[in-house]
């Protein structure tokens, strides 16, 4: 096996600053002028509310992103993949099978990366409206089309998705590079001119805001929020780049950066307090906000980009561990598996920000729906991996309920403040979150219930193979190639084959592919030959392995079947056979009947095998089969 060529380092740290961090590197845009504008000021225009809040901020950022998730949380990696999901299917490999806790722990995963859904939908539709609403600051006569111009980007955004996050990410690498250059550059000038905010930095400036002010601090903390959102993307799009690549890239350049702006955004808005109604573009000379409309905009499309890319990631985790149906994932990259583009998600996505942004029109009303999913998400990160911590990683437990203590506690924190915005449209991503985890939790069922019928349907393979409706059978000239799962239980298409039409083909091919966890598999490496019950029956077993960058072309791979291990097979005439499964919804227990047309309905809307497997369609045949469930 080998892998292609990949980038160096400092190529890879380019491409995740124009992915990963697009999100949580456009916070400046509205963070503070969220917190500021706060029941009209509830935050007041003095020096220790502004140092109080700059240094949560600043704190929140260290605990959160510097220590939590690049200190902790990115170390635990399923394969090199990243994300809820992929810590849920870590943790509870350290568990005891069929334990309470074993259970639970993908329900939390679950449940985890439906939110992370909702988040989705929220962060193209603030972030693209936070930017162009610049426009309303350098040209106010232009305020009428700014609605307009943010559902254009986000077309145009969701449209050049299919050209992968690679090319994606090096397009965006340099404009993110001249955004943080941007952000530092201002936030510079405005510390040189009053240098005594970097004061702010002193956490002492927190804790006083916090116990001079708690029900104010509180409800702050609900849009202190804001300058962490995107760090879950960050760890679902560890897939794309690797934690090196990731870490690289937050330390050299992203949060000195946002510390810098921060910093330069205190201090403007403390001495200047009639620049708190938008002090990220009244940081910039008049000549200047115009470009900066522009770049803004830029560095926005990029946001969405990173939970875009984190989604694409989820919904595989999700096919993977069978969450899902099979979905259409087209590989994107030749050297990192986690570069990936999923169709069916792209265009769900997008049709879910178009209609936020269509309803709430501005970012401010977007504002009080945010928070809600990504700090619910932080909490269930964070008990997740204290599990993890001391199940697989053998932590002691005052370990575990340190850091569970200190992480849960600023994270609870921040869920409780933002609990108030749920009647203020902080139930949308809630919603969205439910509808996703009774889908896939419906699906995971379903698929259990319906496997168990199917395996009563098939039988075992080889006490088949041996039976003799199968050795008296009549073998017509030709070769059948029959896709299925496994080889330990008989292809519904092969048996029916035999019932219906009796006969065999004189050579009969039963295929089963593998995904391993490398970029490539040489054809040397691709092919195992199983004769199952005997080597002169003319029915044999090839498994099929392939990288994750390889297409599951299967008339490819059976070719160095036949030219390797000389499997009798000919393939320019070759039937292929596939098993298609028809859910009947009946009676019988295990699943109410309306999460059954749930299933029922995921399973007709599934990735057609036929195009996921390049099977010639003129030499295809599908074969049903009725499982009542």
């Amino acid at each position: 096996m080998t892998s292609a060529r990949r980038p160096g380092p400092a190529l890879l740290a380019l491409t995740a600053l124009g992915v990963v961090y697009g999100d949580i590197g456009t916070s400046p845009l509205y963070a503070i002028q969220v917190v500021f504008s706060i029941d009209h000021g509830l935050v007041q225009l003095n020096r220790a509310d502004v140092y109080g809040s700059i240094s949560l901020m600043f704190w929140s950022i260290v605990m959160v992103v510097c220590v939590k998730y690049l200190g902790f949380i990115t170390r635990a990696d399923n394969d090199g993949e990243g994300g809820i999901l992929a810590l849920a299917h870590l943790t509870r490999q350290g568990l005891r099978p069929g334990s309470r806790r074993y259970g639970l722990v993908m329900i939390l995963g679950v449940i985890g990366a439906a939110l992370f859904y909702g988040d989705s939908l929220l962060t193209p539709s603030i972030s693209v409206l936070s930017a162009v609403e610049g426009i309303e600051v350098a040209l106010p006569s232009l305020s009428h089309v700014v609605l307009a111009i943010g559902v254009v980007i986000i077309v145009a955004l969701f449209a050049v998705q299919h050209l992968g996050t690679e090319k994606v990410g090096r397009s965006f690498g340099p404009i993110m590079v001249v955004w943080f250059v941007t952000l530092a550059a201002l936030g510079i000038g405005q510390i040189a001119a009053h240098p005594s905010i970097l004061g702010a930095l002193s956490p002492h400036h927190a804790v006083l805001f916090i116990l001079d002010h708690p029900l104010i601090s509180f409800v702050a903390s609900g849009a202190i929020v804001l300058v962490i959102t995107g760090t879950e993307a960050l760890y679902a799009d560890m897939g794309h780049f690797g934690r090196p690549a990731i870490t690289t890239a937050w330390f050299g350049v992203v949060f000195p950066a946002l510390t810098l702006n921060y910093l330069g955004q205190g201090a403007m808005i403390l001495n200047h307090p009639e620049t708190v109604g938008n002090p990220f573009f009244q940081m910039a000379p008049a000549w200047g906000r115009i470009p900066l409309v522009v770049l803004s905009t830029a560095a926005t499309v990029i946001a969405s980009q990173a939970v875009i890319s984190g989604v694409y990631s989820v919904s595989r985790q999700a096919e993977r561990l069978g969450y899902l149906p099979r979905l259409t994932v087209r590989q994107t990259s030749a050297h990192t598996g986690g570069q990936i583009y999923v169709p069916a998600v792209n265009w769900l996505v997008f049709g879910g920000v178009l209609a936020l942004m269509l309803t709430f029109r501005e970012s401010s009303r977007l504002a009080t729906a945010y928070g809600v999913a990504v700090t619910a998400t932080f909490l269930l990160t964070t008990a997740l991996f204290c599990v993890y911590a001391a199940s697989a990683l053998g932590w002691k437990r005052w370990q575990v309920v340190l850091a569970g203590g200190v992480f849960g506690l600023i994270e609870l924190a921040f869920f409780s403040a933002n609990v108030t915005k749920v009647l203020h449209g902080g139930w949308l991503p809630i919603l969205v979150a439910l509808v996703l985890t009774t889908v896939m939790l419906t699906w995971r069922r379903g698929v259990v219930l319906v496997t168990a019928r199917r395996r009563k349907l098939e039988g075992p393979l080889v006490e088949y193979l041996g039976s003799d409706d199968v050795v008296n059978v009549t073998r017509v000239p030709g070769s059948a190639v029959f896709l299925h799962p496994s080889k330990e239980t008989v292809p519904l298409a092969l048996r029916e084959n035999v019932q219906f039409n009796q006969v065999l083909h004189e050579n009969d091919v039963i295929v089963t592919t593998r995904s391993l966890n490398v970029p490539h598999v040489e054809d040397s490496d691709r092919v195992t030959i199983d004769h199952l019950a005997s080597e002169y029956d003319r029915i044999t077993h090839v498994q099929l392995d392939y990288g994750f960058s390889d297409a599951q072309d299967v008339p490819a791979g059976l070719a160095v079947a036949v030219e390797r291990h000389g499997v009798a097979l000919n393939l320019a005439t070759a039937t292929y056979f596939i098993s298609r499964i028809n859910l009947r919804i009946s009676n019988r227990p295990g699943m109410v009947r309306w999460r059954k047309r749930i299933v029922q309905g995921l399973a007709q809307n599934a990735a057609r095998p036929s195009d996921y497997f390049h099977l010639p369609i003129d030499r295809t045949v599908l074969m049903g089969a009725e499982v009542n469930f």
